[in-house]
């Protein structure tokens, strides 16, 4: 009987090796295939109920950033006051909103525009809207108002530069750093509506940097961002070799509602026509954004890449690194 249980034993520890073999085998092989298993990039589909999607992102979020939060409210009339500050971007719908604390105060609001609720302040809306709203623990100036809208307040024009460089540019800088860019300076949290056509390829140091979010609101047919979690390996042209391109980037297409999260360190890049909230947090830093595509090209013109074969990059921005 003894002999038997021994036996027993032996076969039970041969198979978890096995298993454990087998795991250490199959994640082997997908480190091989560029694959990982939690991507530094996450999209939640808003405006299909993505729970999961929007709870991976906000998990992720949280915790790299204490004292801050985001929650997506689908259809809805109000939003209760908070003892923190709400920034609360609008995605789908229309109507009037009030604003109700201290003061009341009310404006016509619409996708792209930013409600900017303070400690105790409620708001009320005549029509069913959905919005993106951060926590944010810093309070923001009283000469902050609670209505920011990009396409109706005549001291928020278009602005060319970042991800927007060409002369017709859409890109409308709500919320920003510094007095020189913007009217509305809030370093907890910036936010500009940009429409992308072919920005430049770039990340944010994760030492000096800050997270992003993209808030699609409308895209043309084709329009994908790109993206690689492997800076220091695209920073260091000379050392890439072949068998290694076909890892270095990830490509999403992209659709209106969905919620891109782009944290500190990762390289991005924004094609074909997208229309989007770009969110950041904290505030857009200044030299916090750094060019990679003179690398990329590097890449190419040492492996002698050419055509399909060769890795994507802004040709406008590849003669040295960009640095805004």
């Amino acid at each position: 009987m003894y002999g038997q249980r021994q036996d027993l034993i032996h076969l039970f520890t041969a198979l978890d090796l096995m298993k454990q073999s087998v795991f250490i085998l199959i994640s082997f092989l997908l480190s091989l295939s560029g694959f990982t298993q939690q991507n530094l990039v996450k999209i939640a589909k808003l405006s299909q109920g993505d729970e999961s999607g929007l709870e991976a992102i906000r998990q992720d979020f949280i915790d790299k950033n204490p004292g801050y939060d985001l929650h997506y409210h689908a259809e809805t009339q109000s939003l209760d006051p908070k003892d923190i500050t709400q920034v609360v971007f609008v995605q789908e719908g229309g109507g009037t909103a009030l604003v109700k604390g201290n003061k009341e105060k009310s404006s016509k609001v619409a996708i792209g525009d930013i409600v900017l609720l303070k400690k105790g302040e409620r708001m009320e809306v005549d029509s069913l809207l959905s919005l993106l709203v951060f926590d944010v623990p810093e309070k923001p100036s009283e000469e902050l108002p609670n209505f920011i809208r990009p396409d109706w307040d005549p001291n928020i024009t278009d602005e060319p530069g970042g991800c927007a460089t060409e002369t017709n540019a859409y890109r409308r800088i709500l919320l920003t750093w510094k007095k020189e860019v913007g009217n509305y300076v809030y370093h907890a949290i910036n936010a500009h509506r940009v429409r992308i056509m072919d920005s430049f390829s770039h990340y944010h140091p994760e030492e000096i940097g800050f997270e992003e979010f993209y808030l699609v609101q409308m895209v043309m047919p084709g329009a994908k961002l790109i993206t690689s979690e492997k800076v220091d390996v695209i920073s260091n042209p000379e050392a890439v070799k072949k068998e290694q391109v076909d890892s270095l980037f990830d490509e999403y297409k992209l659709d209106v509602g969905d919620l891109v999260y782009l944290p500190r360190g990762v390289m991005h890049r924004g094609l074909g026509g997208v229309l989007a909230q770009v969110i950041t947090v904290p505030g857009f830093i200044p030299g916090s954004e750094y060019g990679v595509d003179h690398w990329i090209k590097q890449i190419n013109n040492n492996l002698g890449l050419k055509g399909d074969d060769a890795l994507p990059f802004n040709e406008g921005a590849s003669d040295h690194q960009v640095i805004y």
